[in-house]
Order: structure tokens, then C-alpha cells, then sequence
């Protein structure tokens, strides 16, 4: 990992609470950043289906390859979240052809994150399922609002498509996507769900957990009245705080301990 800049120092804390993270090694060769890659999306495949983010065959977390950025690893088509080992994913390249793995691709994940990818040079992973509150709050056609401290990660920093035309199946709606998601870390599918992505696969599979979490509390909220909102300057520094790329990357680690100790046959 690069030296942090200033901003993303002040954003975890003080220097001696960064010196104590446990941060991702450095200049590995292009065999270990896949296989890490590959750990990292298998293991945030578990947690989506602990966290009961599965929907039938819906749902699709990606991880650009890191010797053929063209390239992305992908959960195989009609595969549990809760079974997907490292030795399950599948590469597919930039015509959506499977050149790695034993099983078909989801056309929808390659239509989407093909161009997700494509458009977003700086991603790394992309990660959307069919998740209960997701849906629910898509279906509102509006932005996540700054109503608590989890949800000022997302403040001024998501997008919406809001031209729902079923299943997707060409790459067309795809980059219609890929548009509305701009320069974001997150983009609200209307009648949908979310996407998200990030420059790791633990901060993109980080935003798609506490989006989720943060649609649930604002639908909670917007039943029992008027909410209040967090002012403006407030939620963007809270953004700055909880919202940096370290940060989504860093939030994520106590759930990989917990899923790498309780299911380790996911590096198989």
C-alpha cells in the first residue's frame, strides 16, 4: 500500500492508531495480488450469504485481474454465495468469455460490471446483490440522506439510475450504469438495488454492507416521522472521516476474521 496522504491520516485518527493497523502487503508480484483477490472475493461472497444478501441466482461481486485489467474474477452463474470457494471463481475477460473456471457467467453480471469496470479505471472491485432493504429503498427513487453518522460516508457520494429496463442483458444498459455511478463510490438502481465499488475488494464489499444497513435505518426512520438530517459541512466531514477508501477497506476486518475463522474452507 502507497504512503497515506494527509487527508486519509486525518481520517482514520492519529498516527499511532495507523502505525497499529494491519494493512495489506506490499509489492507483491502479480501471483499473490490475484490470489489475495481471489481470498477476498470468495470470503465477501460468505459474508453476503450470512448476511442474507442471496436471491436465487441474483447477485455478483467482481474483482479486476490483476495482470489483465480487462479481466474480472466473478461468482459462477446459480452458485450459493454461502458455498463459493477461492477455487470456484471464474475469469472472464472483456467479451465475457469464461477463460478460467468450469461454469457459465451470469450474462446480467458480465453486462454490468464489464462496463462498471470499463468506465472506472481506479476500481478494483464492484460488488451488487439483490439485498431486502436495498430494493425496498430503490424502489423510492431518491438519494440516501445524511440521517446518521454511517449513512455521511455515502453523503454527495452516490449515484442514481433511475431507467429500470428489466433484466440486464446488453451492455448498452450497462453503461448507462456506469454513468449514473460516475466518480462514486456507491449508485442506487431504482426498482432495483445498489452497487457498489472501491479500489479493494473488502471497501467495495464495506460500502455495499453499510449501504444496506443505512437504507434499513432510513426506511425505519421515514416510518416513525420526519427525520431530522445531519447540516451539510457536518456530513461531509463525517464523509472524510468514515468515507476514505482506508477506511472502507479497514471497516471490513472484523468481518474477514470472523467469517476466515468460522468457514476457512473458503480458501480451498
Amino acid at each position: 500500500m502507497t504512503a497515506l496522504t494527509a487527508d486519509e491520516r486525518a481520517a482514520v485518527g492519529t498516527a499511532e492508531q495507523i502505525a497499529a493497523l494491519d494493512l495489506r502487503p506490499e509489492n507483491l508480484s502479480v501471483e499473490d495480488e490475484r490470489q489475495l483477490r481471489k481470498q477476498e472475493l470468495a470470503a465477501a461472497f460468505r459474508l453476503f450469504g450470512k448476511l442474507g444478501f442471496g436471491e436465487g441466482v441474483a447477485g455478483h461481486i467482481t474483482a479486476r485481474d490483476p495482470g489483465a485489467p480487462d479481466h474480472f474474477w466473478v461468482n459462477p452463474f446459480g452458485m450459493s454465495f454461502r458455498h463459493i470457494r477461492t477455487s470456484d471463481l471464474l475469469l472472464v475477460d472483456s467479451a465475457g468469455k469464461v477463460v478460467e473456471g468450469g461454469r457459465p457467467v451470469n450474462r446480467a453480471a458480465f453486462c454490468i460490471h464489464s462496463e462498471v469496470h470499463r468506465a472506472r479505471p481506479d476500481v478494483v472491485a464492484a460488488a451488487h446483490a439483490h439485498s431486502t432493504y436495498g430494493k425496498a429503498f430503490s424502489s423510492l427513487g431518491v438519494p440516501l440522506d445524511p440521517l446518521t453518522q454511517d449513512a455521511c460516508a455515502f453523503y454527495e457520494d452516490q449515484g442514481l439510475y433511475s431507467d429500470y429496463r428489466g433484466v440486464v442483458n446488453d451492455a448498452e444498459e450497462g453503461r448507462r450504469i456506469g454513468r449514473a455511478l460516475g466518480g462514486h463510490k456507491a449508485v442506487i438502481l431504482q426498482n432495483h438495488g445498489n452497487l457498489t465499488v472501491g479500489r479493494t475488494v473488502p471497501e467495495a464489499a464495506w460500502w455495499f454492507i453499510t449501504m444496506e444497513r443505512s437504507c434499513q435505518a432510513q426506511l425505519l426512520a421515514m416510518a416513525a416521522g420526519t427525520p431530522e438530517h445531519i447540516d451539510h459541512d457536518t456530513a461531509l466531514m463525517v464523509r472524510e472521516q468514515i468515507g476514505t477508501p482506508l477506511s472502507g477497506w479497514f471497516q471490513l476486518r472484523p468481518l474477514w476474521d470472523q467469517i476466515v475463522r468460522e468457514e476457512p474452507d473458503l480458501f480451498e
